[in-house]
């Protein structure tokens, strides 16, 4: 049987061999709190490299040491960090997966010590420490690291570099009119609240000629909040600067009610694809084959990205191969079991 889940997907000089993505999520295994590659993060991501994911997407990876959501975060802010996520790519290519990387800071929802930034200085919660208001310089400087992360992302042999502007972290803090007061040319308008992203898909792509991505969250759950409109015509303006896809995911940069059931995030990803005429990825509680396989085959997004079935089920791609009634190759090793 022919499945869309199954097929493949070329973008510019990058083909997945199936649509199956696995979502960025944060492992907190860096127990030297140096950003570095551990053993954890070698057998976490080269299983599902051997579940036949197509495309792997490895953690929030911190471009500045105060970027980081916890000192246990991976981190690509020195030279230093370049030989361990090489060696991650190579274990994961090994079995024929495509390999990514989020490029990320977390602004006002850092957990750590010492002076945390965001676009205003407004904490996230009573419980969250107040934030430091970025100085133009700081600006500059973070656009800098994450250039600098992409170089290194480079180097380390990534194909695809995903910049992570939502849930709440730094980018989604100065795109949403509830975390970005600014008065300067980094706040008010939508153009201005944007441009913080705009120069850092600029710097990005000065370095990196491969796939890029954009993981936003396309509503904010606050009626003074961005909605799905509004990131429409962000995605627009993405598009115009070359970005590749934009990852559809939701919320959290402020607290809010938010009602999850299987797909609830499919509509944004569809309304994205639709109306500013750019592939997208779809997240969020989509854990059967046949309901991925729907997505697609009903044109509301090209990627299917997959978080915690994953964790649950390292070899999800068989189990929705077997389920859709598509033969696909399993690892030499594995042939006996995968029959």
């Amino acid at each position: 049987m022919e499945t869309k889940l199954f097929s493949p997907f070329t973008i510019k000089n990058t083909t997945f061999k199936n649509r199956i993505v696995m979502s960025p999520m944060c492992m907190y295994s860096c127990h030297n709190e140096d950003g570095k590659v551990e053993n954890w993060h070698r057998t976490h991501y080269t299983s599902r490299a051997v579940g036949q994911t197509g495309l792997i997407i490895i953690e929030a990876t911190a471009v500045t040491p105060q970027g980081r959501i916890s000192p246990n975060d991976l981190g690509i802010w020195s030279d230093e960090h370049i030989e361990g996520l090489q060696e991650l790519t190579s274990l994961m290519k090994e079995h024929g997966a495509a390999t990514g990387i989020q490029l990320a800071h977390a602004g006002r929802k850092a957990v750590l010590e010492g002076e945390i930034l965001a676009p205003s200085a407004i904490a996230f919660d009573e419980k969250m420490k107040t934030p430091k208001e970025m100085s133009v310089e700081d600006i500059q400087e973070t656009i800098e690291a994450f250039k600098q992360g992409a170089v290194r992302a480079k180097k380390a042999g990534f194909d695809v570099i995903e910049i992570h502007g939502a849930h709440g972290y730094l980018i989604n803090e100065f795109l949403s009119p509830l975390t970005n007061k600014r008065t300067d040319q980094y706040g008010g308008s939508a153009e201005n609240r944007y441009r913080f992203l705009r120069e850092i898909i600029e710097a990005i792509q000065s370095v990196w000629e491969g796939p890029l991505f954009v993981r936003i969250s396309a509503n904010d759950y606050h009626e003074e909040g961005l909605k799905i409109e509004d990131y429409v015509n962000m995605a627009r303006w993405m598009k115009e600067q070359g970005v590749d896809l934009i990852d559809c995911s939701s919320g959290a940069v402020v607290p809010a009610r938010i009602h999850p059931y299987p797909g609830y995030q499919v509509q944004f990803a569809e309304q994205i694809k639709k109306e500013a005429d750019i592939s997208t990825g779809a997240v969020g509680l989509i854990t059967s084959p046949l309901h991925a396989e729907e997505i697609l085959q009903n044109h509301r997004a090209d990627l299917i990205l997959i978080g915690r079935e994953l964790l649950r089920d390292p070899y999800w791609p068989r189990t929705a191969a077997k389920e859709l009634g598509v033969k696909i190759d399993s690892p030499k090793q594995y042939e006996r079991g995968w029959m």
